[in-house]
């Protein structure tokens, strides 16, 4: 099979998947077969594409002009392909993470779900091998108009608000500011496609766009893109977490935002450039503002005490050290960036799959109702444990590198106060994270409410009841096995590390200078 049809299938099996989905829906069982089968499909040929992308072989595949002379095309390098994996072999778990949440919580609406799920997959892998800035914006709009009725899924009042926050911020922000920016790279470049070393450099030494319209022009993509969750274009993201959590597992803390920070990433490094970057400062601005970013969400999840709220401003924090390695524009900061995306998506989707577990198993939602849940959900909490530890980036887990990498990115840039900023925010993921596993573990249950108002022991069970939720154990297999495997992801990523290192600091068109 050629190169070509691989990228092609890669596009089009999610969206037979969905296709199939809505033909089966009457029969759940096949109709989440096909799904878990031609999901695994996909991430098998994303495999088969990765050993030749690594090793220097660029594919290629132009399906037509939108227009004359925009074209929609795909190739993929290294950083997309890395993107690509990440995504297609997370859909896969969180696939059969949802067939458990879904049927135990009862949902409606179950066929409609998972109808949506591939058609986000086929946007973000749209959008991984996307060749020029047009491909991209357009695989970036299908992810929002497709994930839109997953963060709808319930209907209700809350859903919506949440839906109606989430579509003004991320189609308001990108027509206003990301179409317009890329209209001005075409007017001042005369192309959009993604070039080594990038595309406005020419431009700027011919006097076609001046320091301070490379600046601006990089605002504009940096809120244009508003799944990266920048502050404070971030509300979004607390906002879609009315998701059922299969949704915030995958698409909000994996698909959307990560397609977000990639979208951030890749035009830094095959629009502007480093040397553009570097020769005129049009990115400092940026780093200071990730930066602040990092620590205010990282503040503000410290006093969060419901438990899916907490993990979101965590991630808005998270995505901050992408956009700030990115900015940076050095070869160590751009690989840890690249790095991070991988290293946060597998930590931060086992901390949801555990939020989600514990809800099917007790009903409950809020930090301060989880003291002593360890002896009844051991499995749960221990992933949990190790989730924390690899978004934390302490040994042996994944996320360690990462940091690592951006921590000395912002050395070589000369940028100690970022270095200060990274540390600063290690110690701040330490204290809303750790007492969570650790007040489950080693803390008394909790029998009566609190001066707080929190539930009891019992009125959480009597809820849990109504629900039809279990009590007393852990939730069924297929909520438990998934955050345990991706835990388990987290600890080989530590490992592995030297290869996703290797495979983007090796290839120049990834660290172009």
């Amino acid at each position: 099979m050629s190169a070509e049809t691989r990228i092609l299938l890669l596009l089009v099996l999610p969206l037979l998947t969905s296709g199939l989905i809505v033909l089966f829906g009457r029969r759940p069982n096949l109709r989440e077969a096909v799904h878990l089968s031609l999901g695994s499909v996909v991430f098998g040929i994303a495999a088969s594409l990765a050993g030749p992308v690594f090793h220097g072989l660029r594919p290629e595949l132009q399906l037509g002009e939108l227009v004359p002379g925009f074209a929609i095309s795909f190739r993929f390098e290294p950083l997309g392909m890395l993107f690509a994996l990440v995504a297609s072999g997370l859909w896969v778990v969180t696939t059969a993470y949802a067939m458990g949440y879904m049927r135990a919580h009862h949902e409606a609406n179950q066929t409609r779900f998972f109808a949506c799920f591939p058609i986000a997959i086929c946007a973000a892998l749209g959008a991984a091998g996307a060749a020029n800035l047009l491909t991209l914006f357009l695989f970036y709009e299908l992810m929002t108009l497709s994930t839109f009725p997953l963060v709808t899924h319930h209907g209700d009042e809350a859903a919506q608000q949440g839906g109606r926050t989430y579509l003004t911020y991320l189609l308001g922000s990108s027509i206003m500011f990301f179409l317009l920016a890329i209209a001005w790279t075409w007017q001042v470049s005369g192309r959009l496609d993604f070039v080594a070393g990038g595309i406005l450099s020419s431009a700027f030494h011919e006097g076609r766009i001046s320091r301070g319209g490379v600046t601006l022009l990089v605002g504009l993509y940096a809120y244009g893109v508003g799944k990266a969750a920048l502050m404070p274009l971030h509300r979004w993201l607390p906002a879609a977490m009315v998701a059922p959590t299969p949704v915030s597992a995958l698409l909000h803390a994996v698909a959307v935002v990560k397609v977000g920070v990639f979208t951030i990433l890749k035009i830094m490094i095959y629009t502007f450039g480093a040397s553009l970057l570097n020769e005129t400062g049009a990115s400092l601005w940026l780093m200071y503002v990730a930066g602040a970013s990092v620590l205010l969400a990282s503040w503000v999840a410290m006093h969060q005490d419901n438990l899916k709220a907490r993990l979101a401003y965590s991630t808005v924090s998270q995505l901050a050290y992408i956009t700030l390695g990115a900015a940076l524009a050095t070869p160590a900061a751009w690989v840890g960036a690249a790095m991070h995306i991988a290293m946060h998506a597998v930590g931060k989707i086992t901390l949801f799959f555990c939020a989600g577990a514990i809800y099917v198993a007790t009903h409950r939602t809020q930090v301060s109702q989880l003291r002593g849940l360890g002896r009844q959900m051991p499995w749960t909490m221990a992933a949990f444990l190790l989730g924390s530890l690899s978004i934390i980036g302490v040994p042996p887990c994944g996320g360690l590198w990462s940091k690592w990498m951006l921590a000395t990115g912002a050395v070589e840039a000369h940028q100690y106060p970022l270095m200060a900023v990274l540390m600063i925010s290690s110690l701040l993921n330490i204290a809303y994270l750790l007492p969570i596993p650790i007040a489950a573990f080693f803390a008394a249950p909790e029998d009566a409410a609190d001066s707080h108002g929190h539930a009891s022991h019992d009125s959480v069970h009597q809820d849990a009841q109504q629900h039809g939720e279990q009590h007393g154990g852990e939730a069924p297999l297929l909520c438990v096995v998934p955050p345990c495997l991706t835990a388990i992801g987290g600890l080989l990523l530590f490992f592995l590390a030297d290869k996703v290192f290797h495979v983007l600091s090796n290839l120049p068109d990834v660290i172009s200078n």
